[in-house]
């Protein structure tokens, strides 16, 4: 029987950059200087222009790997077990508060360790060639490489004899090592205090994080490893926060359905912050208001689906030179998606900020304009009536999308508690008004003979995204409607185990071969929210075996149980977070039980 595919790789960051790194020990991924630049290492989408950054055993044939992380932390350990000995690699990106401040270098520190033996190792390090670039020329001083002819100073500081490193030579094992790979300003410390020093301060730095998060008892540990994954995508200097930090993993293998997810969508980004309010961490809603707020202020017809980390508007799409993840073409860079018209954009940017303005926990008085809801909610209005590409980013297919309009009256309903809170009254006129256009767009979407809502207006079709109807408390979830509305979407898109379609008709590459996950959370909410508990759990517990070998999630999921798609993906997290928040208050069991 085939094995089921699987991610073999565990990911480290900073919220400055992410890199990817492989059971064999290669940093398989990593963009610099952000999470949406050219690659620094590539060999996750070409094995040869990747480049290579690893610790492998000279009898890599007779070895084997195995990979966690240190616990509450985003610092991986990877175990190399080999015949002469074994040895641990622990990788981290420095991240802890220095001068009132997050110091985030742009610096992946390696530090290698004997376990066993006198284990035999080749290090090597050169970056790769993404565009079709000459690989660099290096030059050397006592403890460190020097890459030549690239954008910034970028250099390898080590206690590694260099000449190993340069020629590739196999070396005995028998202390400690430790490698900086420095992009901009290089290491001038010493490399062994300084190391352990970072290593120390990042490790308490990730678990003071999760000592202050309110996580339930419900699956704790898979709570936590999905939350310390989202945080590493929110690029910290402007406040964006990316889908994932890959481009071109395929959905499926063998379609061409490759997509880079390396930019901020917003309509991720809310779910990204509805999870992050629900574990009490507000920096990231703060952070990304900023991001937004320079968006809306400069945007006067509408709003893009995507910007980049900088705000961005143009993200033009092209294809490169690569192999692609295990032969999968094409690969491409930039997304046009962002030339694409998504209504519901509106309505989640209004959701992801009402925080700020309505939770008494943050104390920002009146630092918040609500100059940005009136904008927000008259685009609402102005596109009403308007087809979009919905949420699935249809190229050659508008409609007049139910979820569209489920976040126009989400949004509305946001700007109304806004209203009210603030004693608003004009806010609160404008906002009910569109509450009961969005509710009346809704209902158009309904078929009375089937009971249940399509995915648009005078279609069909069935969407697993207008399972949030009830789970976002359009439709009461102790109604009837609510309950006939789930069972004919499970009769229609459900796979097995929780997996469901997104849809089942062809789009612009054919139908659909694999189960969007996020889908199959969304699915759980609802069980969750019709008072379907024990199916809830059932569902969610065997979603969890969907995870790799260090807990973290893809986009998509095979009919086979293989993980497809960009990795980690945010959506995929977030899902789990809410779905195990919304049992476990469902379930309202006192701690010892």
């Amino acid at each position: 029987m085939k094995v089921p595919h699987k991610y073999d790789m565990g990911v480290v960051g900073n919220c400055s950059f992410i890199a990817y790194v492989n059971k064999n020990t290669n940093i398989d991924w990593m963009c610099l200087p952000r999470f949406d630049s050219d690659f620094m290492f590539g060999a996750l989408l070409d094995k040869e222009k990747g480049g290579e950054f690893s610790i492998k055993p000279a009898e890599e044939n007779t070895t084997t790997y195995e990979q966690r992380y240190l616990e509450n932390t985003n610092i991986l350990v990877t175990i190399c077990h080999t015949a002469s000995g074994s040895y641990k690699v622990t990788d981290f990106a420095p991240r802890f508060v220095q001068h009132n401040r997050n110091f985030r270098p742009l610096m992946l520190v390696r530090k290698i360790e004997v376990l066993t033996g006198k284990p035999r190792v080749i290090v090597t390090c050169m970056p790769g060639n993404m565009r079709g670039r000459q690989q660099p020329e290096t030059s050397y001083g006592s403890n460190h490489i020097r890459y030549l002819h690239l954008d910034a100073d970028v250099r390898l500081s080590t206690n590694i004899p260099i000449t190993y490193i340069i020629d590739q030579k196999e070396f005995s094992l028998t202390e400690t090592k430790y490698m900086f790979f420095t992009y901009g300003p290089p290491l001038e410390a010493a490399i062994d205090y300084t190391a352990e020093e970072f290593l120390q301060k990042t490790r308490q730095y990730w678990n003071n994080w999760v000592k202050t998060t309110y996580i339930v008892s419900f699956y704790q540990e898979q709570i936590i490893r999905s939350a310390l994954a989202l945080k590493l995508h929110q690029y910290e200097d402007t406040g964006g926060i990316i889908a994932a930090g890959t481009t071109s993993l395929p959905e499926s293998d063998g379609a061409t359905r490759n997509w880079d997810y390396r930019y901020c969508w917003m309509r991720d980004t809310y779910y990204t912050l509805q999870a992050f309010n629900t574990i009490g961490h507000f920096e990231e809603s703060e952070k990304y208001f900023h991001y937004i707020e320079n968006i809306v202020a400069n945007e006067l017809d509408r709003i893009q689906p995507l910007y980049t980390l900088d705000c961005s508007k143009k993200i033009e799409e092209i294809e490169l030179d690569l192999e692609g993840y295990k032969g999968n073409k094409p690969v491409r860079v930039g997304n046009d998606a962002y030339t694409h018209i998504q209504n519901d954009v509106y309505g989640q940017i209004l959701a992801s900020i009402t925080p700020l303005f309505t939770d008494r926990r943050l104390l920002h008085g009146n630092q918040f304009s609500t100059d940005i809801v009136y904008k927000l909610l008259a685009f609402i209005d102005k596109t009403m009536n308007e087809k979009d590409a919905g949420l699935w980013e249809f190229r050659h297919l508008k409609q007049l999308h139910c979820y569209t309009f489920l976040f126009h009256w989400v949004g509305a309903k946001s700007a109304l508690k806004i209203g009210q809170l603030y004693g608003d009254h004009e806010l609160i006129r404008k906002s009910t008004a569109t509450i009961d256009k969005a509710a009346e767009m809704i209902e158009r979407c309904y078929d009375p003979v089937r009971k249940v809502y399509t995915q648009a207006v005078g279609s069909t079709y069935l969407d697993a995204s207008c399972i949030q109807l009830i789970s976002m408390h359009y439709l009461d979830p102790s109604s009837e409607k609510a309950r006939l509305h789930l069972k004919a979407i499970e009769e229609d898109l459900m796979v097995k185990d929780g997996l469901l379609f997104r849809y089942k008709h062809e789009d612009d590459f054919g139908k659909p071969e694999v189960t969007f996950l996020v889908c199959a959370f969304w699915y759980v909410d609802a069980l969750a929210s019709v008072g379907r508990i024990d199916d809830a759990i059932k569902a969610f517990e065997s979603l969890l075996t969907y995870t790799n070998h260090v807990g973290l999630l893809s986009e998509d999921v095979g009919l086979d149980g293989s993980q497809w798609g960009n990795f980690p993906q945010t959506y995929s997290h977030v899902g789990l977070m809410n779905s195990a928040y919304r049992i476990a208050k469902k379930l309202d069991r006192p701690s010892y039980i």
